[in-house]
């Protein structure tokens, strides 16, 4: 059974960062696809980042561009968010999710596992 479980989050202030991490178990060899979303209060989820385990190109939605990295250590079956430049838009519940197979994308309903989720919340 595949299990994602996610730390990392919490409260920053503008400007400030963190870095939020993704451990996988459970999970076969094959390819799969990392995704990152967030999720605001009474809205649906967005997808903000995507990569591969192989490497490659990382896609980054617009609002989040030069401020977020996201990584993968396949070794580990880690992966990472590391958050520069908090923004008072950035708070919301953050999910990493994965699939098997397939190439980057931004489309939750891709997303076969998914994290608990875990809350960044950006101070003025």
């Amino acid at each position: 059974q595949v299990q994602l479980v996610e730390s990392g989050g919490g409260s920053v202030h503008t400007g400030g960062s963190l870095r939020l991490s993704c451990v996988a178990s459970g999970l076969s060899l094959d390819h799969y696809v990392i995704g990152w979303f967030r999720q605001y209060p009474g809205q649906e989820r967005e997808g903000i980042a995507s990569l591969s385990m192989y490497g490659g190109d990382v896609y980054y939605k617009d609002p989040v561009k030069g401020r977020f990295t996201a990584t993968n250590d396949g070794a580990k079956r880690t992966a990472n968010l590391q958050m520069d430049r908090l923004k008072p838009e950035d708070p919301a519940v953050y999910y990493c999710a994965m699939k098997h197979g397939g190439a980057q994308s931004f489309y939750d309903s891709e997303y076969e596992y998914w994290g608990q989720g875990t809350q960044v919340t950006v101070s003025s």
